[in-house]
């Protein structure tokens, strides 16, 4: 499922210089000047393709914390990068409660969006490219599903696909005090390549709001993909 935002490359594309082909036909080869200019047009329409995209998929959870997905994603809008969005009922329930937004307002920050069990989505598959997957709040219920290999929705199958593709599978866990068994369930994962990065906030940059604590977090993930924020605070005394 498609859904169109201000980040939508597409959509921005289809808005500003998209490039329209000169001619439909090219089952004649081309002379002359109008020749070269369609030649032109073409490379230049290949040249725009191959431009690599980053795509990242983002997951809320239901755990408390679901600014840090909203926030990621928000961060995440930026030329070259393509955010897929995926939300566990209980996740929708705790933005709700959390933050008093809504679903309708959270989705036009993503690129595309997916319903939870659609298992049958490109998401599903390791043949769709994809590069990192975020967890931002992961509860406890779903890295316990994820270190087992359980795989009965989309959001599971997506981090299943990740880890066996050797790709960046980054879980925010958001819980406190842990029994062993969280522990035990965290030495698995991050022996299976998973990053468990609990969002754990800093006080040496003085912060004066919440969303000045989030946005810490936040940056560290940014880090982790690789994608460095530059207005990041950083430990420079």
């Amino acid at each position: 499922m498609h859904a169109c935002s201000a980040s939508c490359l597409c959509c921005r594309a289809a808005g500003r210089g998209s490039i329209v082909l000169l001619e439909t036909n090219y089952s004649e080869p081309r002379r002359g000047k109008q020749g070269a200019q369609a030649c032109s047009v073409l490379n230049s329409e290949q040249e725009a393709r191959s431009v690599p995209l980053f795509r990242v998929i983002v997951a809320i959870t239901g755990a408390s914390g679901a600014i840090y997905g909203w926030r990621l994603l928000e961060r995440l809008r930026r030329p070259g990068v393509e955010t897929h969005l995926l939300v566990t009922p209980a996740g929708a329930r705790t933005l709700e409660l959390e933050t008093g937004r809504r679903m309708a307002e959270l989705k036009p920050l993503a690129s595309y969006h997916y319903p939870i069990h659609d298992i049958g989505a490109r998401l599903a598959s390791g043949s769709y490219p994809i590069n990192a997957m975020v967890i931002a709040p992961c509860s406890i219920r779903t890295m316990s599903a994820i270190a087992a290999g359980i795989s009965s929705n989309l959001l599971l199958r997506a981090a299943d696909v990740t880890l066996k593709e050797r790709r960046k599978l980054i879980l925010l866990v958001r819980e406190s005090p842990l029994h062993l068994g969280h522990l035990r369930t965290m030495v698995a994962l991050t022996e299976m390549g998973a990053i468990i990065a609990p969002p754990v906030p800093a006080f040496y940059h003085r912060p004066q709001t919440v969303l000045e604590v989030v946005d810490y977090t936040v940056d560290r993930v940014l880090d982790l993909l690789g994608l460095p924020a530059a207005e990041a605070r950083r430990w420079d005394p």
